[in-house]
């Protein structure tokens, strides 16, 4: 059984005013499977987790670790970590101009798995991810995201997602500017993923409304960089109705 452990992580990033510690002290368990969903107001550090598991460069580990299936990824490179079967589903995903859709999946399922994916198999697989996303097949020789809508762009995340076939995937409000329908053809595919894989995900989001569609095994309350609260989909309902009020009156959200 796959795991990912996230233990007492501190992390900080530079500002105009100097160093800024996000994260304080980080603990996060999660199996293969499984799906935890991170909850709280803007500026709690729930991007800073992610890019921080990812490897972005921006953000400084001062402490802590970051373990999959004993394994510290903290040592690892950024495509060090995708190999070892760690995906990022951006909040704000990049345009790659001059480079297609196909050619920009395919060198990264090389690079994941150490070998070209068989062509003929590997285009049925790519066509019946699109199909069930509802992505024209144009979108094949598109550049990547180059002109795409806000939609487009998340459901070409989860088309990475489908075909890459990661251990642990973070999705970074992956729900944000999405509509009705596109949110349910996202979810679709996130489910999809896991039941085919035993995907583990930690799912960042502010709303509800997803998680009506990718039901969490657990929801954690994120205020001031750090967990405060823990509970299964019911906390989430309740966070809904209530807001963050209850765990914002002696915190500095903005820390």
């Amino acid at each position: 059984m796959s795991n990912l452990e996230i233990r007492d992580l501190h992390v900080s990033v530079q500002t105009e005013q100097g160093t800024k510690q996000i994260l304080k002290g980080v603990d996060l368990s999660i199996g293969e499977g499984e799906t935890h969903a991170i909850m709280g107001p803007n500026g709690s550090g729930k991007s800073t987790l992610a890019y921080a598991i990812a490897g972005h460069p921006k953000y400084a580990v001062e402490s802590g670790s970051v373990k999959l299936d004993g394994e510290e990824v903290l040592t690892m490179t950024v495509d060090e970590r995708a190999r070892a079967g760690l995906f990022l589903a951006m909040q704000y995903p990049v345009e790659i101009p001059g480079v297609s859709v196909s050619n920009f999946l395919r060198t990264a399922k090389t690079a994941i798995d150490g070998a070209a994916p068989p062509i003929r198999g590997w285009i049925k697989d790519l066509d019946s991810s699109m199909s069930q996303l509802r992505m024209d097949k144009s979108f094949r020789e598109r550049n990547v995201n180059e002109g795409f809508s806000g939609g487009e762009k998340k459901r070409n995340e989860i088309l990475q997602l489908e075909l890459l076939k990661p251990k642990f995937a973070v999705l970074d409000e992956t729900d944000s500017g999405l509509d009705v329908d596109a949110l349910k053809i996202v979810s679709e595919g996130v489910n999809r993923a896991k039941a085919n894989t035993g995907l583990g995900i930690l799912l960042i989001t502010h709303y509800n409304r997803i998680l009506k569609y990718i039901q969490p095994d657990f929801v954690h309350v994120f205020v001031a960089g750090r967990v405060v609260e823990q509970g299964g989909p019911e906390l989430a309902v309740r966070l809904e109705n209530e807001g963050y009020d209850r765990f914002l009156s002696n915190v500095n959200v903005g820390s």
